[in-house]
């Protein structure tokens, strides 16, 4: 993680009480208008629920909001995040597949405190739910609990002891295949953009991914060091991509030391991201 103290014009990765941030939409944009940014990307997990506060808050503080998602994919058994921009949230087949891929968390969530039970570990469904207050619910809602309960006292030592990887309580989720996830931003007529790549290694898959659409990579994150950037950097100037970036903020409580801001772009790539979409939706409407 390279840490800075400068903070950018728009942080393209945010994450909000709709899947596992801290912050609801409308604390979020307040944030970045106390912090002086011009814009940020509302990119929660599978799910578009937090847009319309989002955008009400945005025309209030006069912070601009592309609005976004992130999707868990999965690539020859490796996970690999797909960030969308500016999405079709009307499109029905969009709205049925997020849907499918909420229930699988569901789901998943059952089968690890049912794991948790086995180790003598009793954690309440209704907690997790409560707790979870958007419609999608992740693992640091579990891990939140698990603290709550005195079992850990960290996210990190909750993924690391029982939830994570390898741990006695892990279980796999359903994921979209890279080139599914993609597809599905571009039937959304959004802009389909490689989340994190250096905390994946991802290179290989770049240029199969750019020929199903991929519009861009997150060259700039919290978890990238300044390898990473200049690796990517050049991919994508080789690839034509959009190099975007964002800080995957949480809140402090859930990512320490990920701080609003704090990785980013200028607001001429939102601009850019913004004009992109503008002219999927623009050639689909010209095919209908």
């Amino acid at each position: 993680m390279v840490s800075t103290n400068t903070l950018y014009e728009v942080d393209l990765h945010c994450h909000t009480t709709a899947s596992d941030g801290l912050l609801t939409p409308k604390e979020l944009v307040r944030l970045a208008a106390e912090l002086g940014l011009k814009g940020i990307g509302i990119t929660d997990h599978d799910t578009i629920q937090g847009w319309k506060e989002a955008e009400a808050a945005g025309a209030y503080y006069k912070i601009q909001i592309l609005k976004g998602i992130e999707l868990n994919t999965d690539w020859r058994g490796t996970e690999v995040h797909i960030l969308g921009y500016e999405l079709d949230g009307g499109s029905d087949y969009f709205q049925d597949k997020l849907r499918s891929l909420r229930e699988a968390r569901e789901q998943r969530m059952l089968e690890i405190l049912e794991r948790l039970a086995k180790l003598g570990i009793e954690v309440c469904e209704n907690a997790v739910r409560q707790l979870a207050q958007g419609e999608s619910i992740g693992r640091p809602h579990i891990a939140q609990v698990l603290i709550d309960r005195g079992f850990v006292r960290t996210i990190r030592e909750a993924f690391e002891r029982y939830i994570g990887i390898g741990a006695p309580a892990y279980v796999p989720r359903y994921k979209l295949t890279t080139e599914e996830g993609i597809r599905l931003v571009r039937d959304a007529r959004g802009v389909p953009v490689l989340a994190h790549p250096g905390m994946q290694r991802l290179e290989e898959g770049i240029s199969t991914w750019v020929e199903v659409g991929l519009k861009g990579i997150e060259v700039f994150h919290s978890e990238h060091k300044p390898e990473d950037e200049t690796r990517y950097s050049a991919i994508a100037q080789q690839h034509r991509l959009i190099m975007t970036g964002g800080s995957d903020f949480h809140g402090e409580a859930r990512k320490p030391g990920v701080g609003l801001g704090r990785w980013g772009v200028s607001l001429s790539i939102l601009q850019q991201i913004s004009k992109l979409a503008q002219s999927f939706k623009y050639s689909f409407n010209d095919q209908e």
